[in-house]
């Protein structure tokens, strides 16, 4: 590994180094087939021995397109995105292509930024939860010939291919299994009205309570400006202050369900015989937290793959027989015992079919 200040070896310092042309250390790297044997060896004994290491940016500005996607997340501190990074790095790794993952943080001058930066790398494409649903800064990524897939949003139209979930179905099931355990005041924590997944699910509630012929002066909605724990600390508080108080909630994510139930414990108010709490993702520690979470499971490493494979096909040496494609897929909710005493956890088999195309 070269020190500081010393000159990274170059592909030519190779060719001298070993009495060979430019165009040999560059077939051995990339073509050693067309290669004979016994050059072959000492061109690899050489880079060996001075350490070189190729260039990735050099070669992806020769070819015009590189071996890397970029995921661009809206938190990485959720576990949510951490599944789909997983989903859409295996897809990627067998087509011999790696993930780049960057996180705006909710940002839109952070997102700007990433989206900079992947034309710059010239990346073969981008996996994206934009920050604003208009996805303002995305045509520059066209005009740069870098398709790009949205992942937990839905393509307005079909210029684009788009992998995700019915999140209003989501919210019917919320809703739907508080009132079947007999809870008729429903508060519903929801983060910020630009999100889409936040307006859909707070849609959903609603029509399941409606399904349900709960009274919509039974729903009590707590906006949120964030969707993390510390969001549903403090909505777990503005909760206990209610009066009446609901006897139930649906978050808007599992980390603001981690966070109401983390204000119950302390407040000494029992979960879920008076609170029953809903999260949203099912995530891995939903299942682990100190009364296991019910929560409406999204397919998280499916959502990662599904795009993945899309922008791969949209990339590859047949992408003039891509079609774009807005695929959804239907939640399902896993019951758990902040929802039921004494309930370690099932799954609920109250679902929608699966994926749709588009």
């Amino acid at each position: 590994m070269p020190h500081e200040g010393i000159a990274m070896i170059s592909i030519k310092d190779v060719a001298r180094y070993c009495g060979v042309s430019i165009a040999t250390v560059s077939n051995v790297i990339n073509r050693p087939e067309l290669v004979a044997d016994h050059t072959r060896r000492r061109v690899l004994a050489s880079i060996e021995s001075l350490g070189y290491v190729r260039s990735e940016s050099a070669r992806q500005l020769r070819v015009g397109h590189g071996r890397m996607l970029a995921l661009l997340v809206l938190d990485m501190g959720n576990p949510f995105f951490t599944d789909v990074a997983r989903g859409a790095e295996r897809v990627a790794r067998a087509a011999g292509v790696r993930v780049m993952v960057c996180n705006s943080d909710h940002d839109f001058v952070e997102e700007a930024e990433h989206l900079k930066l992947c034309v710059e790398q010239r990346v073969r494409g981008v996996l994206a939860t934009p920050v604003d649903p208009k996805r303002v800064g995305y045509d520059a990524l066209l005009r740069h010939g870098i398709p790009y897939v949205l992942v937990d949003r839905d393509a307005d139209g079909d210029q684009v291919c788009s992998v995700s979930v019915n999140d209003v179905a989501g919210g019917v099931l919320a809703a739907r299994h508080l009132v079947s355990l007999g809870h008729r005041r429903i508060a519903a924590v929801i983060g910020p009205a630009s999100l889409p997944q936040c307006r859909d699910r707070l849609a959903g509630v609603r029509a399941g309570l409606r399904e349900a012929a709960a009274p919509g002066g039974n729903l009590v909605v707590l906006p949120a400006a964030g969707m993390d724990v510390t969001v549903g600390r403090r909505s777990g508080a503005r909760l206990l202050e209610l009066v009446p108080r609901p006897t139930a909630v649906v978050c808007v994510n599992d980390l603001v369900a981690f966070g109401v139930l983390q204000e119950m414990f302390h407040a000494g108010v029992r979960v879920p015989e008076e609170m029953a709490i809903v999260g949203y993702d099912d995530i891995e520690f939903a299942a682990a937290a100190a009364v296991p979470l019910t929560s409406v499971r999204q397919p998280a490493r499916d959502l990662g793959r599904t795009a993945a494979t899309l922008l791969i096909e949209e990339t590859g040496p047949d992408s003039a027989a891509h079609r774009h494609q807005q695929i959804v897929f239907e939640p399902e909710l896993i019951v758990r015992g902040s929802t039921v005493p004494r309930l370690a956890g099932i799954r609920q088999r109250e679902r929608g079919p699966g994926p749709q195309s588009t």
